[in-house]
């Protein structure tokens, strides 16, 4: 800890991003944080959109970066953030994305169950305090919630993050996708503290407004466009299918670290007892999945082989999507002619036709509210003012479901 270490890192976003502490600069450099650079932020997006090849690397740069014009802006407003404590948020934000899998939550619904990447993320905290002799532990009371000043949390996790302020300002400038586009410089200048809490002036409220706004449409028009949903649930039935031979004694070609999950079964248990587990994850990245992929266009298994050059070649299942579940007779339909023309039968078929739904909650007012402090003192949550943008109706969430078939 005796070297002086200052980096400045050139961002496309926010210009250059300054690394000018040892301690940060030691977990930049770790090999589980460096594992962040082989895993694409938005999973397989860059079917629809080419530009999104940014990685959970650049992201969660980013989002440092926000973290530390948050805390800057806050200590001149006279609200007392200490030294250590400023350290231990910038490193919890650096952290919050380093449990993610290869193309993000496809692994979830493949071959890893039951447990979610922000589990993950705390396991990784833990080993990596341990590494580094204690010296994440604030971070992690702060990730955890568990610190007494609440804001530094919510500015990690909160409706109001820089995890999100920097996903969809980092999201908009690579898809081209404007709507995206938010006042991130402004919404920091406005941010405040009350009771331990984070707020926002005032002055801030059409600021949120249009940040809560963007995020609703960057969903639709990106992270859940239907060509996007049958990219990304085309990967999640390859992955099945190999995890399904592979347990059945078949040999399928992988990785090191991805022959562990394809041929064991892992879960929440086998992730907190066995360090092994933990381990390989570790090496597992977006690399060792679409070489598979590869691999799998020519496997024997007919399913494994047609849905691997399907997604390869880009030649994606169509996808329907409408406000009511689908009936039971329009995916037997469509299995029969998926049928006629693969000659796929049974439970092969599940992995050609299938439905499911995509859901999304603008603003969340059971959640981490977003409060407006006003000059006399009093708060209120965003949702609730007198003439607000931000009304119930953003509250309520929206719900498609869809149908997922090749084009026959």
């Amino acid at each position: 800890m005796t070297e002086r270490k200052r980096k400045i890192v050139n961002d496309p976003v926010y210009g250059f991003i300054t690394i000018d502490h040892p301690l940060i600069f030691k977990l930049i450099s770790h090999p589980y944080y460096q594992r962040l650079r082989r895993i694409h932020q938005m999973a397989l997006a860059q079917m629809v959109y080419p530009g999104a090849m940014h990685t959970r690397f650049h992201h969660s740069l980013g989002a440092y970066h926000l973290m530390s014009c948050a805390l800057s802006e806050l200590k001149g407003k006279g609200f007392e953030i200490t030294h250590e404590e400023e350290i231990a948020a910038k490193m919890a934000i650096l952290l919050h994305d380093i449990g993610h899998g290869p193309y993000s939550h496809a692994l979830e619904h493949s071959i890893v169950e039951g447990v979610s990447h922000e589990e993950i993320s705390r396991y990784l905290m833990e080993a990596l305090n341990k590494e580094m002799d204690g010296e994440l532990t604030l971070t992690i009371e702060i990730f955890n919630g568990l610190y007494h000043k609440k804001f530094l949390h919510q500015l990690v996790s909160s409706q109001l993050d820089v995890d999100r302020m920097d996903y969809l300002n980092r999201d908009s400038f690579f898809t081209g996708v404007s709507e995206g586009v938010i006042g991130y410089d402004r919404i920091i200048k406005m941010l405040t503290v009350h009771k331990g809490e984070l707020m926002v002036e005032e002055k801030g409220i059409y600021s949120i407004e249009k940040f809560i706004v963007s995020r609703r449409l960057m969903y639709w028009q990106v992270y859940l466009h239907k060509t996007v949903l049958s990219a990304e649930n085309m990967l999640v039935k390859v992955l099945s299918r190999a995890k399904h031979l592979a347990l059945a004694g078949e040999e399928v070609f992988s990785s090191p670290a991805l022959h562990y999950f394809l041929y064991n079964t892992v879960s929440k248990t086998e992730f907190e007892q066995n360090p092994e587990c933990l381990a390989q994850f570790c090496l597992l990245d977006d690399y060792d999945v679409m070489g598979a992929i590869k691999a799998w266009a020519t496997h024997p298994d007919k399913v494994l082989s047609t849905l691997s050059n399907m997604l390869i070649n880009r030649n994606l299942f169509k996808v329907v999507l409408t406000s009511e579940p689908f009936d039971q007779e329009t995916v037997t339909v469509l299995k029969s002619k998926v049928e006629l023309a693969w000659g796929f039968k049974g439970d092969e078929l599940d992995y050609f036709v299938f439905t499911d739904n995509a859901s999304l909650r603008a603003y969340n007012m059971t959640d981490e509210k977003i409060n407006i402090l006003f000059k006399d003192g009093t708060f209120k949550d965003i949702s609730s003012i007198d003439n607000a943008l931000i009304s119930h109706t953003l509250a309520i969430p929206i719900k498609k479901f869809y149908i997922c078939h090749p084009k026959i």
